[in-house]
C-alpha cells in the first residue's frame, strides 16, 4: 500500500511532470504516515474492541496496556480515545457508565475510604497517545472505580495505524478513507515549499482531502438509519439553528 501512497502522492505533486523528483521518497513516507494518523483521528475510521484486565484496587489503566492484537498483522499501532468499556459476566457482558472526569473525580475519587467492587463506572482521564511510548507517558488514560477483582475489559477504541515503512506493512485505514491520504500528504508536501503559489495549492488539495473524508463517511453510513451512526450529519441541524432552506418558504 505504500508504494501506491508514494505514487499518487507524487502524480499530485509532480503535474506536470518534472524531469527530476521534487521530493524525496522518504519524505513522502514521513508526510503519508502523517496523514495517516491524521485521517485516522479526524474520521475515527479504526476501530478495535482491544481488551485490558484490572488489578485488585487499581483505578487508572494506561491506554497503552489496552490490547489491540499485533500490529505487524493488523496494522494498529494503538488506542487514541475509548468510546465504550464493559466487563465478561458469565457467557456474556455488563456496560459500565462512562462519566466526564470532573464528575467522576468528585463522586468516585473523592473518598477516604474507597470500597472494593465490580466496574460500575469509569473516565478518561489522559488524552491522546505517545507512540512508542510506555508506562506514564504513554498518552491517554481512563480510570475505574476501585476494583475488587481481576475483570476481563472490553474496550470499543478509535485506533490509530502503525507506520508504513515498507510496501508489506500492513494498512489498517479502510477504504474508501485510504483514496483521502494522498491529498493530506501532498498538503504537508507543499507547505514544505515555503512559497505563495505552493502555499495556495496545498489549500486546495486540503480542500479535497475533506471532500474524500467526508464522501468516505457518507459510504460507510448505511442507507437505513444513517443519521444515528457517528459523524453522520444531523438532517434537521438547520432547522435547529431555525436556518431557513433556500427555495423553502416564502416566494419562490
Amino acid at each position: 500500500m505504500l508504494a501506491a501512497y508514494i505514487a499518487q502522492t507524487q502524480r499530485l505533486l509532480q503535474n506536470p511532470s518534472a524531469p527530476t523528483s521534487l521530493y524525496s521518497s522518504a519524505d513522502l513516507t514521513t508526510w503519508i504516515n502523517i496523514a495517516r494518523g491524521q485521517l485516522a483521528g479526524e474520521s475515527e475510521c479504526i476501530r478495535k474492541i482491544g481488551t485490558i484486565s484490572t488489578v485488585v484496587d487499581q483505578q487508572a489503566y494506561d491506554f497503552s496496556g489496552i490490547n489491540t492484537g499485533v500490529a505487524a498483522t493488523n496494522g494498529i499501532e494503538g488506542v487514541i480515545n475509548v468510546r465504550r468499556i464493559s466487563y465478561d459476566v458469565a457467557d456474556g457482558q455488563r456496560w459500565i457508565t462512562p462519566r466526564s472526569w470532573e464528575w467522576f473525580d468528585f463522586y468516585v475519587l473523592n473518598d477516604p475510604v474507597p470500597q472494593g467492587t465490580y466496574p460500575k463506572t469509569w473516565s478518561q482521564y489522559a488524552q491522546g497517545a505517545a507512540p512508542g511510548n510506555t508506562g506514564a507517558e504513554s498518552g491517554g488514560s481512563f480510570y475505574i472505580n476501585k476494583p475488587n477483582l481481576v475483570y476481563a475489559l472490553n474496550c470499543d477504541c478509535v485506533c490509530y495505524p502503525a507506520a508504513l515503512a515498507d510496501d508489506t506493512d500492513p494498512e489498517a485505514i479502510p477504504y474508501l478513507w485510504t483514496d483521502a491520504v494522498p491529498f493530506f500528504a501532498a498538503y504537508y508536501a507543499l507547505l514544505s515549499a515555503q512559497n505563495n503559489a505552493r502555499m495556495a495549492d496545498a489549500e486546495r488539495y486540503y480542500n479535497h482531502y475533506q471532500t474524500f473524508v467526508e464522501r468516505a463517511r457518507k459510504a460507510s453510513n448505511p442507507s437505513v438509519n444513517r443519521w444515528m451512526y457517528s459523524q453522520a450529519g444531523d438532517p434537521a441541524q438547520a432547522a435547529k439553528m431555525q436556518i431557513q432552506q433556500r427555495g423553502a418558504g416564502g416566494a419562490g
